[in-house]
């Protein structure tokens, strides 16, 4: 079983990287790494939460998401994971030095999952020392979960399992698997969709008020609300969804629970389809805007 020991990245292409890049910095409050004492990369934004080099990366081409990225614990651990997917079928592709600069990791493989989302799996992953330089002050504390699309839930959760240490901390129906790798209810979620793609990305903020205050700025720029201000019963996080450009859905939340005593936690099943079962506050649920994943074929990566 290969063991993932945190999120790393989502790359994503953008067909306005400008625009892209302006609204990840004014209006969700992410940092803009590159600048010229950043080794800028022509094409490349990097875009940062916390101590991660960046959590976010768009690539000037096609919209749509290009891989989610996990990271494990050295070289050692890679090269281990490298045999075992093989050894389950798997196509793996190791990174060449350039590609791994692009991405600030030491090295990286990447394959497609059974659904055709895009994974990476890295070491190294570069740390700044400095703090967060914000676009804005939204009460960012951290890159908090990526959300990723699969027809079958259920065998989503079982891949995700039995390759990788991934555990279910709660489902919703057949709808969506919450899943932990750490203490956190869940850094990996797979919702129901038809096709793969990046459902969303989260970003985890220091106050209640934050996720309000981020909900007036939000409105206040017209910008379209997916889902939200409401708390979710799982993970008991105060969520609000919301959609930037190019069909990339953004989500700030408060508050996710932690699960501390792992022998005792037993996954919960909830119905997507009782009042209440999304959210505690029983406003209007959906499922936020997927963000198709594109081919490997014809993508800069």
């Amino acid at each position: 079983m290969i063991e993932l020991v945190d999120i790393a990245y989502v790359r994503s292409g953008a067909a306005d990287l400008a625009g892209a890049v302006r609204f990840a910095t004014e209006v969700v409050g992410l940092e803009h790494v590159d600048g010229p004492a950043d080794d800028t990369e022509p094409g490349v934004a990097h875009l940062r939460a916390d101590g991660r080099h960046h959590c976010l990366a768009f690539v000037a081409g096609a919209s749509g998401v290009i891989a989610s990225a996990f990271a494990v614990a050295d070289p050692g651990a890679l090269a281990l994971a490298e045999t075992e997917l093989e050894t389950r079928g798997f196509t793996v592709r190791r990174g060449d030095p350039a590609e791994a600069r692009s991405r600030r990791v030491s090295e990286f493989v990447a394959f497609d999952d059974p659904f055709g989302n895009r994974i990476e799996l890295v070491v190294g992953q570069q740390t700044l020392a400095r703090p967060v330089r914000y676009g804005r002050s939204a009460g960012i504390t951290e890159f908090g979960h990526l959300c990723l699309d699969a027809p079958d839930v259920a065998e989503a959760h079982r891949f995700w399992s039995t390759t990788f240490n991934a555990r279910a901390s709660d489902w919703i129906g057949d709808a969506a698997c919450l899943m932990r790798i750490d203490e956190v209810h869940h850094k990996l979620a797979v919702f129901r969709g038809d096709e793969p793609g990046l459902c969303h990305v989260n970003f985890q903020v220091a106050e209640l008020d934050d996720v309000f205050r981020n909900w007036h700025h939000l409105q206040d720029r017209g910008v379209v609300i997916e889902m939200g201000p409401g708390r979710h019963p799982q993970s008991g996080a105060v969520f609000l969804y919301f959609l930037g450009p190019e069909g990339l859905t953004y989500e700030y939340s408060y508050g996710v629970r932690r699960i501390t005593d792992e022998a005792a936690w037993r996954p919960r099943f909830f119905d997507p389809a009782e009042p209440g079962s999304i959210d505690m506050w029983l406003g209007p649920t959906q499922k936020p805007l997927t963000q198709p994943q594109l081919l490997p074929e014809g993508v800069r990566s």
